[in-house]
């Protein structure tokens, strides 16, 4: 820019996209108010170095909290180079709120990703303490991708590309096996503009219904094409949240468009009907006679001779499958009574003190069995009717208290693996890993960088099991991006209960006598066995009151 130019883009609407009122209804810019450089030079110090092609000499002008502090003529490079310092200087009501460097700085990086994938033909690099977080060359969107978020993303997305009169819709988006516990990795863009849609959000889940676990979140990389003048971006300050003309036309063909491309890929289970015979459906009329069906019975049975051979009639046994099935109907019952010795429990007592002060009025008296039930509770009987226990709440509890303890004593014994694991992140997981990883080392994990910017693993936590490393500290970081926002925890807390979570025994899971016996004993040694360290509940009581209701007792 030209130095006139320099000093008049920080005045109000000076930049201004828009030049007669009919523009509003088409906006096709990010911004269009020309407000930008005028609000970030009235809370902060900003620095402009600038220079047009062709000319010897370019500006330096510095600005602070809306006033030319000085412009001067220098020698640069072409272009214009911007530097913000000092950020709400003037305004401590607002640089209060500012959160820790890591946290804001996690905020710099989702407003980074933003830009660079609505911009791939462009090269952009971040620095950070004199580190370079991403260095992104020119690339096609699937190449851009990968470049923010790491190589492993290339095999969990698959291509979307649809087109339509109302919208044109293409992207990426991941498949059900690689869900996530958070959504750091679901984009919206219109326009090249990112925004937020939670109407759009439910017709992506409603194509992943049935085929993701329940609280989990999806990859996608979804871009929609519409015309400018069917969309409102002036309905929230950050212009975020978008109004489409005909949303509900959109919803069915972004579900449609996302529910295509999983069957397209073979993501979605096929139907398989096993059909021996074809069958027929008979075409009725008017003059059709309806007979009834004809049943058929076995006028010699006897259900007091247990000597009858019970294949010896087949009047109303059509086919061989139907033989077969009679005479071995014994088979479908072998292996049960092997599975309910595994689903009962040796007795453990407890005392009135094992139960929190939700819980005290239980009343529990010395239980004697306990059952497995659906491979996901544990049920007992107590003095007031029927104890329920989450067993991987139950387990995330235990686990967080050791680990807690661990780190507050800083004395944990770690264990050797026999192949070290070698893991890749991508920059962002890069410097969260870094920053909990002191408290990681005090848990037992022995994680060391290596040149290449991977991690090498080489010990783990004794309770760790060496298969599950990968998958521990990736759900661990997972589970830790959750807290972000999050100013009531601790550092230590947050790893603590972000590790708990990851390591816990999973639902399905069936457990042994053994397995069940040490669990509840663990749980009710804890300080706090009724509750997870997010305050959900891991015992529920059933009254009997409540059981006789139902019977109408």
């Amino acid at each position: 820019m030209s130095g006139t130019d320099a000093r008049m883009a920080f005045e109000r609407h000076a930049t201004s996209k828009i030049n007669k009122a009919d523009d509003l209804f088409s906006i096709k810019t990010l911004g269009f108010r020309g407000e930008a450089l005028a609000s970030i030079a009235a809370i902060a110090t900003v620095e402009l170095k600038t220079k047009k092609n062709g000319s010897d000499l370019g500006t330096n002008l510095i600005i602070s909290a809306s006033k030319v502090v000085s412009q001067n003529t220098i020698s640069c490079s072409d272009g214009s180079n911007f530097s913000v310092k000092n950020l709400f200087f003037n305004v401590p009501a607002r640089r209060k709120f500012l959160k820790t460097d890591s946290t804001e700085f996690h905020h710099i990086i989702d407003e980074f990703q933003k830009v660079a994938l609505t911009n791939p033909n462009i090269s952009f690099t971040l620095i950070h303490n004199n580190s370079e977080i991403y260095n992104l060359p020119e690339s096609n969107l699937r190449q851009r991708i990968l470049n923010i978020f790491g190589k492993n993303i290339n095999q969990q997305i698959i291509p979307l590309n649809t087109e339509t009169s109302i919208v044109s819709i293409f992207g990426f988006i991941g498949k059900p096996e690689f869900s996530k516990k958070n959504s750091s990795q679901q984009f919206f863009f219109v326009n090249n503009r990112f925004m937020r849609h939670p109407y759009f959000n439910k017709a992506v889940l409603n194509a992943y219904e049935n085929i993701i676990k329940p609280n989990d979140y999806i990859s996608y990389f979804i871009y929609f094409s519409v015309k400018p003048d069917t969309l409102d971006v002036n309905i929230h300050p950050t212009k975020t949240e978008i109004k489409f003309e005909d949303e509900t036309s959109i919803w069915q063909i972004l579900r449609s468009s996302v529910k295509e491309t999983l069957g397209k890929f073979n993501i979605v289970p096929s139907i398989d009907f096993d059909i021996q015979t074809p069958f027929e459906i008979p075409v009725t009329t008017s003059k059709t006679e309806i007979k009834p069906p004809q049943i058929k019975i076995n006028p010699e049975f006897n259900p007091f001779n247990t000597q009858s051979d019970k294949s010896s009639y087949k009047g109303s046994l059509t086919s061989p499958r139907q033989i077969s099935n009679l005479n071995n109907w014994e088979q479908l019952f072998e292996g049960f009574e092997r599975e309910n010795k595994n689903m009962v429990a040796n007795p453990t007592i407890f005392s009135n003190k094992a139960i929190d002060d939700n819980n005290k009025d239980t009343n529990i008296y010395d239980a004697t069995k306990f059952f497995q039930f659906k491979s996901k509770y544990i049920i007992t009987a107590i003095k007031s009717g029927l104890m329920v226990i989450d067993q991987k709440k139950a387990h995330e509890r235990i686990l967080y208290e050791k680990f807690l303890n661990s780190i507050n004593i800083d004395s944990v014994s770690s264990q050797k693996i026999l192949y070290p694991k070698k893991l890749e992140f991508n920059p962002s997981e890069k410097l969260l890993l870094k920053s909990i990883l002191p408290n990681l080392q005090k848990l037992g994990f022995v994680i060391d960088e290596s040149p290449d910017n991977t991690f090498i693993v080489t010990g783990t936590p004794v309770d760790i099991i060496e298969s599950d490393i990968e998958n521990v500290i990736n759900n661990t970081i997972e589970n830790y991006k959750l807290f972000d926002n999050n100013i009531k925890f601790e550092i230590t807390e947050k790893i603590a209960d972000s590790l708990s979570r990851a390591s816990a025994i999973n639902y399905g899971k069936i457990l042994n006598t053994e397995e069940i016996r040490n669990l509840i004993d663990s749980l009710f040694a804890c300080k706090s066995p009724g509750k997870t360290p997010s305050g959900k509940n891991i015992i529920i009581v059933i009254n009997t009151s409540e059981i006789e209701k139902k019977f109408d007792i």
